[in-house]
């Protein structure tokens, strides 16, 4: 350290570099440096139609506690609320149906609950069972999501439930989605169960009260209120070009190559995706560098309808399966879900990993196939007052097999008052992106050691 109180630098002011910022309030002087205009990286709020909404993910996970420790410590606690329905279905053979309970992503834990929902035919009900007396051996090494499953429960259990709903997270193929990675409490039981349906049963957390928490006005409202709680001075507008070691700490380049600015502080919290984290590697951690490198990412959109009457549909959403042919991956009747009132809220979600095509349409296009599949999957709806569609290109990180070996690399490679978070690393939804900024925060500070005494 070359103070009591080091200054440390957050490239990146999404949920990762927000919490890291936040969780080193007290102990250094921290300058965040986005990019972008605004803060939040994804999750973010906007009006349509007069009406607020999320233009990216809209709950937190309650069983993952980072998210509501840290909207409750940025004053936001006593405004979370609970969905008003988790009432969920998947549509399979043209139909809609329940999406059974008792599943981890998918992965059925209840033959009881999958039966009734009808999600599989009689032939793929009846291949499942099969995996409680099937022969073979505990899995201790990483394998693919849709391998593993495909062999312990058959291809309708990976085609109408795991690929779906791990696509849901991911925007993923489960044929491609690490084990280890995606469904860690699953694969730590497979280590001591020959059965996949006796892992499922064994992993599956306890349920006790909602599973979800939002905000009134949106999850967006979470970012700006983490940047006032954290007492970062954040500069947004600002994109880090390149950094270096000096003989104290690290030198951040930023401006245009034609007036660059410089900023040496003691330490660097990367919370950029892992191109850009990549790139700024290159020269100071070349090994951690190549990792990053091949972190592949999906492209999304969300196209948000807001309509003239009451929401369609029932429950709070359907998921659709590669297999059904249709543009639309998930539909989420977000005004149902939280108990709205006024103008029905819909979104959308369109685009999976390796086929992105109909990401090339145009945003009016893009609405208008979106609100025709609506309509062939629920019935009529209510006339459309206002549209948005949000594009996350290479939004998505896919956890590839053999992820965590390489997220090891990754950290192992960095040079000391260097880190990493974000949703590369340890998870993709809102609780664990906080969580890795946080853990971030406390190995910076805690391995900020010698330098090599290169000057900048």
């Amino acid at each position: 350290m070359t103070s009591a109180r080091p200054t440390v630098a957050v490239v990146g002011g999404g949920m990762a570099g927000l919490s890291a910022a936040h969780a080193m309030r007290d102990v250094a002087t921290v300058i965040v440096l986005e990019a972008s205009s605004k803060v939040g990286g994804k999750v973010r709020v906007s009006d349509v139609g007069g009406v607020a909404v999320d233009e990216g993910a809209d709950a937190l996970i309650r069983r993952v506690p980072h998210g509501i420790d840290l909207a409750t410590a940025a004053g936001l606690g006593g405004e979370l609320i609970s969905p008003a329905t988790a009432e969920a279905y998947v549509r399979t053979g043209g139909r809609l149906r329940p999406l059974p309970t008792g599943t981890m992503l998918g992965v059925p834990g209840d033959l009881s609950a999958l039966a009734r929902s009808e999600v599989l035919s009689a032939r793929g009900l009846a291949r499942v069972p099969l995996d409680l007396v099937a022969p073979g051996a505990p899995v201790t090494d990483d394998i693919s999501v849709g391998e593993l499953v495909t062999r312990r429960l058959g291809r309708e259990v990976v085609e109408r439930l795991v690929d779906p709903l791990l696509g849901g997270v991911y925007a993923g193929r489960a044929d491609l989605l690490s084990l280890q990675a995606t469904l860690p409490a699953l694969a730590a039981a497979l280590a001591s169960h020959r059965s996949l349906i006796l892992a499922a049963r064994a992993s599956r957390a306890p349920v006790d009260g909602p599973v979800f928490a939002g905000l009134p006005g949106g999850l967006g409202r979470l970012p700006p209120a983490v940047a006032r709680a954290s007492k970062a001075d954040i500069r947004t507008g600002t994109t880090v070009r390149a950094m270096c070691r000096t003989a104290t700490g690290w030198r951040l380049t930023t401006g245009s190559a034609a007036d660059p600015a410089y900023l040496d502080v003691d330490a660097v919290v990367l919370a950029v995706p892992a191109a850009p984290a990549a790139r700024l590697l290159r020269d100071v951690a070349p090994t951690a560098a190549a990792e990053l490198a091949a972190v592949d990412y999906a492209s999304v959109a969300i196209v948000t309808l807001v309509l003239d009457g009451p929401a369609p549909g029932r429950g709070s959403g359907y998921l659709v399966p590669a297999v059904e042919g249709l543009s639309t991956k998930a539909v989420t009747f977000t005004s149902r879900k939280w108990g709205s009132t006024g103008s029905a809220v819909v979104r959308a979600s369109v685009g999976r990993y390796g086929d992105e095509v109909e990401l090339q349409r145009e945003d009016d296009e893009l609405v208008r196939v979106v609100h025709t599949e609506l309509e062939r999957v629920v019935g009529p709806v209510p006339p459309l007052l206002d549209s948005r569609v949000t594009r996350w290109g290479g939004g998505l990180p896919q956890y590839a097999v053999g992820h965590l070996d390489r997220v090891r690399r990754i950290r192992a490679a960095l040079p000391a008052g260097l880190t990493v978070a974000g949703a590369a690393y340890d998870g993709v939804g809102v609780p664990a992106v906080i969580r890795s900024g946080a853990d971030a925060a406390a190995g910076v500070l805690l391995h900020n050691g010698p330098h090599d005494g290169r000057q900048a």
